[in-house]
């Protein structure tokens, strides 16, 4: 089982990495001006959140669900874990919505829009990492 957490960490750092940063592409594409910018930025969102994030959004969720079922693990930190983590597949639900967006060059947010939405998988984060390490309930 401690192959199956290795391979859960690994995946949720690569869609974590993924959340951190297509939120700071769409700052940096809401800013641009140029076509040719514009394009380039829809490139690496697109690669970006079908290249690395959903992938390691996808094997985070498998891994995660062999160690629950492997475990057996319970208790009020898990429930509570386990919103965090469906509320981040919602969010990742939402990013891929704001990619279609400005693909389509549909935006509708300024920056400052994204620079706020960036932040919400920090606390979502360090909620998990708390339930997980102290258990606190």
């Amino acid at each position: 089982m401690l192959w199956i957490k290795a391979w859960h960490i690994v995946f949720m750092v690569t869609w974590f990495a993924g959340l951190f940063y297509l939120p700071r592409l769409f700052v940096y594409h809401a800013q641009t001006q140029d076509n040719a910018g514009s394009e380039r930025f829809k490139i690496m969102e697109r690669k970006l959140f079908f290249g690395i994030m959903t992938p390691g959004a996808i094997f985070t969720i498998i891994f995660g669900l062999w160690l629950w079922h492997g475990y057996g693990i319970s208790g009020a930190w898990l429930h509570a874990k386990l919103t965090l983590v469906a509320l981040l597949i919602a969010y990742h639900i939402y990013c891929g919505k704001l990619l279609f967006d400005f693909k389509h060059d549909r935006n509708r947010h300024g920056h400052v829009y994204y620079r706020w939405l960036n932040e919400l998988p920090v606390v979502i984060l360090i909620a998990v990492i708390i339930l997980v390490v102290v258990k606190p309930f």
